[in-house]
């Protein structure tokens, strides 16, 4: 039998009240269990974007690069409410962008050759990735290129999982999607850094 929720029920987020209470306490605001257009609650939604953007700033990773290979992240609570609402905002458009939804690409990997569109070998050279002799995705910037999620490199991976294929037309689009979004991504790691008070 699988489990669902029938329209009378309710969802049980996977919060403890200690942290409940210490997000509380720390920002001012009160819990609520659905996320409400209101200035002084937060909801579970909230609290995952909160972590999302702590768990994305550069100043973060590289503090605690060694703790982190051994054992869960530790997330600190922020500061007050204003810093919870804008490491908010920032986790909540990493996650839409992660999910590729609503990356604006512009001029960002566009893919200006006809031929046979098949991944033979990706190399990165003055910001075109060729994937080919004659075909490559132009304005890639190198640091999304060399872009790190956990130990591997997106936007070298995704391409080179797809050696000796041809790519179709919706191939072309997600990869499109995947350099903006990476684009996207290292921005908001510098705001994050910015609203978590930590200077470069």
């Amino acid at each position: 039998m699988s489990a669902s929720l029938d329209a009378g029920e309710k969802r049980r987020p996977n919060l403890s009240q200690a942290i409940i209470d210490e997000l509380s306490a720390q920002t001012g605001l009160r819990y609520t269990a659905e996320k409400e257009d209101t200035p002084d609650t937060f909801a579970p939604l909230d609290a995952l974007d909160y972590v999302y953007a702590v768990l994305h700033s550069p100043a973060y990773r590289e503090k605690y690069r060694e703790f982190l290979k051994i054992d869960f992240p530790r997330v600190p609570y922020p500061a007050d409410a204003a810093q919870f609402r804008a490491l908010c905002r920032l986790g909540a458009r990493l996650r839409t962008l992660h999910l590729l939804d609503g990356a604006e690409r512009g001029e960002l990997a566009a893919y200006p050759i006809d031929g046979t569109h098949r991944v033979e070998k990706t190399e990165y050279r003055n910001g075109r990735v060729w994937i080919n002799q004659i075909q490559y995705f132009a304005a890639v910037p190198q640091g999304v290129w060399d872009f790190y999620v956990g130990g591997y490199q997106p936007a070298q991976k995704w391409l080179k999982d797809r050696k000796k294929r041809e790519l179709h037309f919706d191939d072309i689009e997600h990869y499109q999607q995947i350099v903006a979004a990476l684009q996207e991504t290292v921005a908001l790691q510098g705001e994050i850094d910015a609203a978590r008070g930590v200077r470069r």
